[in-house]
């Protein structure tokens, strides 16, 4: 008597469609919430990255980039050759560095400054006042940091009546850093504290409480309390932060810097560019860009890393 053969079981890919079928299903609204989300990670973050490929090449806009000729590394060889690299560089690295030593512990001050307030109209007031500055546009910005700088600006004004001397402050190379730095504060501080203030409102008040109970004052609930709580947030920005450590915007420094002072303020992305859209050299312009992108992206990994194995907090 014949036997019937064994059903056969399905592989993992039948399984993986199977699974995913069912839960289309029960969540259809919530995928077709995602579609304009995954849309524009597709087509405006992924479809590009096929255009870096023109930084192996000797791009040609006649061409395009499919019949411009494959030119190696030649491009990044050349950069990191050229007179410019470690100036660059390193204004890139301090104007950075600067920002995470100086600007990134703002944020976190403010928004424990602003839980400790009990008047609610006062702390909505406040928030409203420090926020402002983040949407004005960077063009108003580098203006009024323009006309303040100048020589009969307002900071001139200052100086000069406690008796110092009228200088343009713009035109002095070694006062460009610090300018940028504190406008940028100014400008995004108030901002950056929404996701500390939200990451407060989790922090479980029975804590307090208790706190409270065996005789804790404000400053001992800090310290004790509300700062471990938000620390894994804080560690994941600072993860996210020194993945953007080659990265300065350029719009702001164009607008700031001039030749004169070429030494201290010019960075990868104003570099980028002035040989990019002035002087059209697409290829080595993708390059430095390129550049630029792998090492940040090492960056994120090794402060990943490194967090992952110091207080167990890590992006993945």
């Amino acid at each position: 008597m014949l036997q019937a053969a064994p059903a056969r079981k399905p592989g993992r890919f039948s399984q993986f469609w199977g699974r995913l079928r069912l839960d289309f299903k029960r969540n259809r609204a919530l995928y077709l919430l995602a579609i304009p989300v995954v849309a524009y990670y597709l087509i405006f973050c992924y479809l590009p990255m096929y255009g870096a490929s023109i930084a192996f090449k000797d791009f040609s806009a006649g061409r395009g980039i499919l019949g411009s000729p494959w030119a190696g590394f030649k491009h990044f060889a050349a950069f990191f050759q050229d007179i410019y690299f470690f100036r660059i560089l390193r204004n890139t690295v301090l104007i950075n560095l600067y920002q995470l030593i100086f600007a990134f512990p703002i944020p976190v001050l403010l928004a424990l400054l602003i839980n400790e307030i009990r008047s609610l109209r006062f702390k909505k007031t406040v928030q409203t006042v420090i926020y402002m500055p983040h949407f004005i546009s960077v063009m108003v910005i580098c203006g009024l940091i323009l006309d303040f700088t100048a020589r009969n600006g307002l900071i001139n004004d200052v100086i000069a009546l406690f008796g110092g001397e009228r200088t343009n402050i713009m035109l002095e190379a070694s006062l460009f850093k610090p300018v940028y730095v504190l406008s940028g504060i100014w400008q995004e501080a108030g901002w950056g504290t929404i996701i500390y203030l939200a990451a407060l409102t989790g922090v479980d008040q029975e804590l307090y409480e208790a706190a409270r109970i065996d005789g804790a004052g404000r400053l001992r609930q800090m310290l004790s309390i509300t700062i471990p709580c938000i620390m894994p947030t804080v560690v994941i920005m600072l993860i996210l932060r020194i993945g953007n450590m080659m990265n300065v915007g350029f719009e702001k420094i164009i607008l700031l810097y001039n030749p004169t002072i070429y030494e201290t303020s010019d960075v990868i992305s104003s570099y980028v560019y002035r040989k990019g859209l002035l002087d059209f050299n697409y290829s080595f312009s993708a390059a430095v860009g390129l550049f630029n992108s792998a090492i940040n992206f090492a960056l994120v990994l090794a402060a990943n890393r490194i967090s992952r194995a110091v207080n167990e907090t890590s992006l993945w």
